[in-house]
């Protein structure tokens, strides 16, 4: 039997996939889950699993080849037909009477006599024949053990239809097994395979986490500085080399000169003094990670304040479409993460009903799948306001551009310690070291004016300044 293979939906936005790269050739045993080749969109690139076990029989798409979803790209032939001619041994039973054939050998009266010794040699033989089967119930059994199903009746929940496992979340029995070994309970683990299926990488991952989780907890409290990010390192193979641009790199330029064509943009910078966030993280370091499982950066900050000022000035959170303007009524945040493959914004859906301990969780979340390109397309859209964090590569403030169709871009600068004149209650104006940072507001002076980009960047200024945080990190 052989299974067709086709292109999966791999977002609700998305009707087409670009063949980056075959994993498999043609006569190559493939399993359940495991990867078959590489494919990218204008939102993300992903691996597409194999949805049965056999032989890659057909490629029916060459690499670089776009296909619309849906499309059949390639044909899996069962575990057995391989050993298929061996079954055809059983048409080779006119050989015992080949052999039946020397019979008329002796003597005419013992012939009868011979008739029964031969009888016996031959049959033992045309009996081992039928040992095929016994192989093939194995191959069955083993294929009834995983269940054959095709990648488009897996739903956007991980559970698959028309199937024995519409009662549960689609898992391989390898999967399944792996789990077991690493002691990962699947209950809690969230798939990245297409449909949001459960891969072994998933289980893998949430192992190391696990793993990492309990060394900290037997290591005692966490430092109060917070690591390096993690940032791509630039490419120094480039030099004397041409090359086309990737499907992402492609992608990007088409949307980020359209976003210009698209808006009238401006932007405005303001200055926060964040001294007394940085006094807080010292203080809760150490707590923060034991209960959240995460380090406590200044980003996290950075975006509770942002969501509140977007609550605070709705017109920030908005679209346009022709003459008409559509406030937005929840806060899908998109934060920008720089990779190895270009600039991509995951969302974080309903930011606005987290606080700062699931948005760090989420922003941390987001950030580790996005370097190992574990994100599902459906993460990459439905952004309606865009979070970048310029100061994680030490830039002081940039012009970001706008994500389309939002209307509005922050960036953060990187936080400084430097000379500020403030003023103090009894001395006046004094000069003292203080934690500063920009913040640039990209905005479409379409909808915005300037002085709606000011009083934003000051709500978010204020709430910033202000350091009411305590309740948040459990200080009270």
């Amino acid at each position: 039997m052989s299974t067709p293979v086709s292109m999966p939906a791999l977002g609700e936005s998305v009707s087409e996939g670009t063949v980056t790269q075959w994993l498999k050739k043609e006569g190559d045993t493939v399993e359940v889950d495991e990867p078959l080749l590489e494919v990218s969109t204008d939102k993300v690139d992903t691996e597409i699993p194999s949805p049965v076990s056999g032989v890659l029989t057909k490629i029916l798409v060459s690499e670089d080849e776009t296909v619309e979803v849906g499309a059949q790209i390639a044909i899996i032939g069962g575990a057995d037909e391989a050993p298929a001619p061996q079954e055809e041994a059983p048409a080779a039973e006119p050989e015992p009477e080949a052999e039946a054939a020397p019979e008329p050998e002796p003597e005419p009266e013992p012939a009868p006599q011979a008739a029964p010794e031969p009888a016996p040699a031959p049959r033992p033989e045309p009996a081992a024949q039928p040992a095929p089967a016994p192989a093939a119930q194995a191959r069955r059994t083993r294929e009834e053990e995983t269940p054959t199903v095709d990648l488009g009746t897996l739903s956007g929940t991980g559970q698959v239809s028309g199937t024995d496992a519409t009662s549960e979340g689609y898992v391989t029995p390898l999967v399944r097994k792996l789990a077991a070994q690493e002691g990962v309970d699947l209950s809690s683990v969230k798939g990245t395979g297409v449909g949001g299926r459960i891969r072994k990488q998933d289980v893998l991952e949430a192992a190391r986490r696990r793993r990492e989780q309990q060394q900290r907890a037997a290591a005692g409290p966490a430092p109060a500085t917070a690591p390096a990010p993690r940032r791509a390192a630039a490419d120094t193979t480039l030099r004397g080399r041409t090359e086309t641009m990737s499907r992402l790199r492609q992608t990007i330029a088409e949307q980020m000169v359209e976003s210009l064509r698209t808006s009238a943009q401006l932007t405005q910078v303001i200055e926060v003094d964040v001294t007394r966030i940085a006094r807080l993280r010292e203080q809760a370091a150490a707590q923060f990670a034991a209960v959240e499982g995460v380090e406590l950066g200044f980003f996290p900050f950075f975006a509770l304040a942002t969501i509140e000022a977007l609550k605070a000035n709705p017109k920030l959170n908005a679209v346009i479409e022709g003459t008409e303007v559509t406030y937005h009524s929840i806060e899908n945040l998109a934060v920008s993460v720089d990779t190895e493959r270009g600039m991509l914004a995951p969302v974080i859906k309903d930011a606005g009903d987290l606080n700062l301990g699931g948005l760090a969780r989420k922003i941390a979340d987001l950030s580790e799948r996005a370097h190992t390109a574990r994100l599902g397309p459906d993460e990459l859209s439905g952004g309606t306001f865009t979070l970048v964090d310029s100061g994680a590569n030490g830039a002081l403030l940039e012009t970001p551009i706008i994500n389309q169709p939002q209307v509005g871009i922050l960036s953060t600068g990187t936080v400084v310690k430097r000379p500020v004149v403030v003023e103090d209650p009894q001395l006046g104006e004094v000069i003292t070291v203080r934690s500063m940072a920009y913040l640039s507001l990209s905005y479409d002076h379409r909808l915005i004016d300037g002085a709606d980009a000011a009083r934003f960047l000051t709500s978010v200024k204020e709430r910033l300044e202000e350091g009411s945080f305590e309740a948040e990190l459990g200080l009270d």
